[in-house]
Parts: C-alpha cells; structure tokens; sequence
C-alpha cells in the first residue's frame, strides 16, 4: 500500500484551509443601543424580491398546494388503497395545511423585531454578521430559489436568523419547526405568524401528511414566495459538535430541480457560534438522563431570570451560496425525471440519494468551516486537562500558545489582538462564571473544596454537569483538531512507525467515530492527507513517505492532542467494558442507557475511572449506533420494540485496541 500526499507541502485541498481571510464583521446591536427600538420595529421595510415578484399570500400557498396534481394524486391513491373517501381525504388534507402552514404578517414580525432588539440587547455584547455573506445572500435572493441552512445549537439560531433578515432587508424566511413548540399557548402561533411551518418528528407512514408537507415546500421553491429555512442536523445539539446530517428535507428541497420545475437552487450554509449558550446548563442535565422539559408558555415566562446574565457574543457567518445545478453537473442525470409525469412520486435512485448524502456532508462541512471560536473556547479545552484547577498565569501562556495551534489549522478564531492577554482570559472568565472560577490566582473548573471530599454519586452527578457544560465549548474546537488528532494518536497505538501502520489505526479510529465528528464519505486517506499535513505544519511531526515520526520537539502538540481527544477514547472503551462484564444477554435502549449511566457512576465513585464525560447519553448513544453498523452489535425486533444482542468477541477485541497500554500510558500522561 502506496500513501501520497501526506507530505511536507501538503495537499492542495489544504491551500484554501491555511489562506483563508477573515471576513469583516458589522455588529447590527451597535445601532439598536443608540436609537429606538419603536422606530426600528416601524421602519419602511421592504424587501429584496425574486425575480421582482409579487408576495404570494399563505392563504394563496395553501390553495395551490392542496389543488396541486401532486396531493391530489396521493389523495386518490390513498382512497384506493383504504376505501375512505375523497372527500373526507380532501378535508383531512386541508386540516394538515392548516395545522402545518406559516401565516406570515408584518404585524406580528414588526413585534418580533422590538421585541427581539431588547431581549438580543440584554442577552448579548454583541451579535455580529458577516457584511461580505450578506450582498452574496442578497443576490442570491433575486436570482433563485434559496434554501438556508442553519447550525443549531440554540432555540435563538432561527429567531436570530429573521431578525438579521429584517435588519438588511431580505425576504423573511419560512422556517421548518418542531410540533413542540404548537402547545405553547399563543407562542405557537406567534411563531406561526412570524415565519414558521410546523413539521412531525416522524411521519410515522402518515402517505397523506408527508405528501401536504413536501408538496408545501416544494410550492414554496418553485414560487420563490420566500427562502426556505431547516436545520440539516435535524434537532439542536446538545453537545456543540455538529450532528450527522438527515436527509429527508433535503431530498424534498432537491426535487423541484431534479424535474426542472425550477432551473437552479442555491443553498446557503450558514455557521451561527455562540460564546455563551443559553441552554448550556439545560442540555447538561439531559445528556446525564434528566428528561427534556416540554415546551410550554409558562416555562417561557420563568425563563426570564437569564435576561441579567452575560452571554457575551453571537457570530452569524452567511457561507457561499452553493449552486445544486454546480454541484449536480456530471453526477445526477436528470432524464429519467422526464421520463414519468411529475406528479407521480419516483423513489430517488441510487446516484440521488449519495448526491444528497454528500450534499449534507459538504454544508455540514462548510458550516464548521466557518464558525467563529472564542477564547472561552481555549479555556475550557485547557482547563478539561488540568483539572481541577490552572495557575492563571499558566493558563495565559497556555492559552495564546493554543490560539496560535488553532490559527495555524486554519481555525476561525476570535480574538482581540488589541488587548493583553491577561485581560481576554479575564473577560471570558467573567462571561463563563457559572463555569470557571478565579480564586486565588487560580482558576477552577470543578470546586476545589470538593477535591478532598468522599466521592458520592450526587457528588459525581454535580462535577458531571459542570464537567459536561465545559465540554460543550471545547467541542466548538474538535473538529479543528480532529483529522491531526487522530493521526497523533494513531501514532501512539501503532506498533511501528511505518505509515501503513498508522493509516490502518487512523482508519479505525475515524470509523469508529464517525457518529461524533463529521467527516466527508468514502475520504479516509484524504483526512489523513490533511491530518498529516497540519501535524507536519506544526513541527510536531516529520513525514517521509514511509514514515512518521513524532519530533523531540512535537511531544507538547501530539501530548495536547491526544488529550483532547482521550474522552471520547476512553468513553467508548468503557462502554465496551460494560457491554463485556455487565449487559445482560438481550438489552432495551433505554437499559443500555440506564446500565452505562451506572457502571461508568460506580467506576467514578471508585476512582477507577475520571471519565466524566462517558456519563453523557449522547457518547452512548452514538457507541451503540457504530457498535451496530459495525455488526458488533445486532439489533432484534420483538414485540416491546428494539432489543440487541451483542459479539462479545468482537467487542472485547475493540475494546482492547482502544485500551492499548502504548495508546494508554501516553494519553494519561498528556497534561500541559
């Protein structure tokens, strides 16, 4: 086996990474501090236009949709196949749409905007916006259809997203949201009046709903009545790593396109990065099993306490609207579209469905191209290896040696230069103090007069939760660091330093992982290209075409790395170790759950594991889900559900790369 690539220069595919400008911000509270609130909510607003087209009504949408070939077809097919009749069908329909539908109005987005403008400005220092994304999105907006696709961290990413709209001027987008938020007494519709369009968690082969909602989007695209807004990773993330994609709107979104019912669509990725999050506290308390509370006005209303707290800033980065004729061209043969009336439903071939896989992939990619970290970042990375507390002075140096590691990868780093560093560290502390703690020229993460305490497990769950909110900004970082990482460590596990050695536990890694970071189908040599390239960059590697090896003077990054990264390492480790010594021979999800959740809480206790971060149901789940499509795992259907059984051969062989005693002592050695 021939590995190229890797070498001193590096890939070409990296020369975009390391040349990467940083665009100019505008920060649109600036203005809103300075006048009013009223006049901004009564401006003349007027916005941007497709093609110059006129508002189309949602009662218009509504009619076009329900008296469409599309719908009608499916109501006919479905009275064929369950004798109800059509017009009962026909009357169910219109309930759907008007269940689902937005009912958008000036009124209610001109209370949004007052409204938004003091909440935005008691939550935030500031919330910026990429000036340069905005006349691209202008443009784009005249020309075609455009899909908008937001990360999401936060219930605020979509209200955000309408305010900067009505802020610039732009058509207010319809936006895809969960049922949840219709039993909020009077929000719901509120929110329905400013945009949004309510969509299941499943369709639950509902053949009836599925085809109002796609036919709705769809007639939306084709009109260009408004840019179309969902979030690709499909819920909010609870951990601030980038969920892996779902692809059913998106497949929605493409058809029009697909049958040439529109020339072009352009899809906007759009990175929104937070400095504080406001549910941080929220999502901790759920990752550790704490049901997720429903939605409701009055839940609303209690919240209201967090408007005297500091969130620090939100940056709002509108990426390069993408072309689907560009991406399409010399993929997707679109003849056989033709070849079938286009209100009759065609199964996506093959070739579609990876065309819209890698799609979701490459806006997922390009949104955590573009998100914007802060120093409070840097902190928490450097504080999680130095636990439970770090000599401020130390923590200073530390930290501008790491916003030096992560500008060299190329990462999208916020910092102001005009300001000693001393200061930075203490401003970020001071947004971050239900986190961090600075007490006697040190800064705690975990109370320090705890330290000497008797380990219980209300003890553990406490340190839990801090320990879990302060991983959620360093994951705002990972996936900077993640195709060096796991070279580095691969390094570390190999038996030699061939470089087919070390390619064969990258590819290991990066397989086993794949449900916690995002990487690009089918391109494992070129991440390790990349992963290679950057630790070489760095002076902490030397890469000849046989070999890698770790420099004298790399010991500090590939030592960092590792750590950074030893988690998740040891999190589905010990997972591995539950499946083998506890599990029962068949198991529920909810008992896999609730038995990791113990297991690794007495391991805590004990003092035989400061793993922390393996508490989190989402690291769980997502070794659950890779156990099972790596057939380590099998999944039964009996009549409670889903049960699986588990290969424990194959899980103790895991379990064993993974707990190599090389990989091990290097790892639990790696602090700064």
């Amino acid at each position: 086996m021939t590995l190229r690539g890797a070498s001193t220069g590096g890939p070409l595919y990296l020369k975009g990474i390391m040349s990467k400008k940083k665009d100019d911000f505008e920060d649109i509270l600036e203005e809103r501090r300075e006048s009013s609130d009223f006049r901004y909510a009564m401006k003349c607003y007027t916005p941007v236009l497709y093609k110059g087209l006129s508002p189309c009504k949602p009662s218009a949408i509504k009619t076009l949709v329900l008296h469409s070939e599309q719908v009608q077809y499916a109501i006919k097919q479905i009275s064929k196949d369950t004798g109800e009749s059509c017009d009962i069908l026909q009357e169910e329909a219109s309930e759907i749409l008007d269940e689902m539908g937005h009912s958008l109005r000036l009124g209610v987005v001109r209370l949004f905007a007052l409204s938004l403008s003091k909440i935005f400005k008691a939550l935030f220092q500031k919330v910026c916006v990429n000036e340069e994304g905005i006349q691209r999105l202008t443009q784009a907006v005249k020309e075609h259809p455009v899909v908008l696709l937001p990360s999401h961290r936060s219930y605020i990413d979509f209200l955000m997203l309408s305010y900067i709209f009505y802020n610039y001027d732009l058509p207010l987008p319809v936006i895809a949201a969960g049922m949840d938020f219709l039993g909020m007494k009077m929000v719901g519709e509120l929110l329905r009046m400013g945009g949004a369009f309510f969509m299941p968690r499943t369709f639950r082969g509902n053949k009836l709903y599925w085809a109002v909602f796609a036919e709705y989007v769809k007639t939306m695209l084709r009109g260009g009545h408004a840019p179309v807004e969902f979030f690709v990773e499909g819920t909010r993330s609870r951990t601030s790593k980038t969920l892996t994609p779902k692809f059913g709107l998106l497949n929605v979104i493409m058809e029009p396109f697909f049958k040439g019912e529109v020339f072009d669509t352009y899809l906007v990725p759009i990175s929104i990065s937070y400095e504080r999050i406001l549910e941080e506290s929220l999502y901790a308390h759920e990752l550790l099993g704490v049901p997720k509370p429903k939605e409701t006005t009055s839940g609303l209303l209690k919240a209201r306490k967090i408007l005297r707290e500091n969130f620090g800033s939100i940056h709002v980065y509108f990426g390069q609207p993408v072309s689907l004729r560009t991406l399409s061209t010399g993929k997707i043969n679109r003849f056989h579209y033709n070849l079938v009336p286009r209100h009759l439903p065609q199964r996506p071939s093959q070739d579609v469905q990876l065309f819209v896989r890698d799609v979701a992939f490459k806006m997922e990619l390009q949104q955590i191209e573009n998100m914007v970290l802060n120093p409070g970042v840097l902190i928490a990375s450097l504080l999680l290896q130095n636990l439970p507390a770090m000599e401020m002075e130390h923590l200073v140096e530390k930290s501008l040696w790491l916003k030096a590691l992560v500008q060299s990868f190329g990462g999208f780093l916020e910092w102001p230069d005009n300001l000693p560093a001393g200061k930075v560290v203490l401003s970020s502390l001071a947004v971050h103090s239900n986190i961090f703690c600075l007490l006697n020229g040190r800064v705690h993460l975990l109370d320090e007069r705890d330290s000497d305490a008797v380990l219980t497990e209300e003890l553990v769950m406490k340190n839990a939760v801090t320990t879990l909110m302060c991983a959620s900004y360093r994951n705002q970082m990972v996936n900077v660091f993640v195709r060096p990482a796991l070279v580095a460590i691969a390094l570390q596990m190999a038996e030699n330093s061939r470089k087919e050695t070390i390619y064969s536990s990258f590819s290991f890694l990066r397989d086993l992982l794949s449900n916690e970071f995002i990487f690009f189908p089918e391109s494992a040599l070129k991440d390790f290209d990349e992963g290679c390239f950057l630790l070489n960059k760095s002076n902490a590697v030397n890469v000849t075409p046989q070999e890698i090896i770790i420099k004298e003077e790399g010991g500090e990054v590939v030592s960092f790395l590792s750590a950074m990264f030893r988690p998740f390492i040891e999190g589905y480790q010990l997972v591995c170790q539950y499946l083998l010594n506890v599990a029962n021979e068949t198991f529920s999800e909810k008992q896999f759950l609730s038995g990791v959740r113990n297991f690794v809480c007495q391991l805590l206790v004990s003092g035989a594991s400061q793993c922390y971060e393996a508490l989190s149901s989402d690291l769980q789940k997502n070794t659950l889900a890779i156990l099972k499509s790596l057939q380590i795992v099998e999944t039964i259907t009996s009549d409670k559900g889903y049960i699986y059984t588990v290969n424990k051969e194959a899980v103790r062989r895991t379990r064993d790369i993974l707990g190599s005693q090389k990989c091990s002592e290097k790892m639990l050695s790696a602090r700064l």
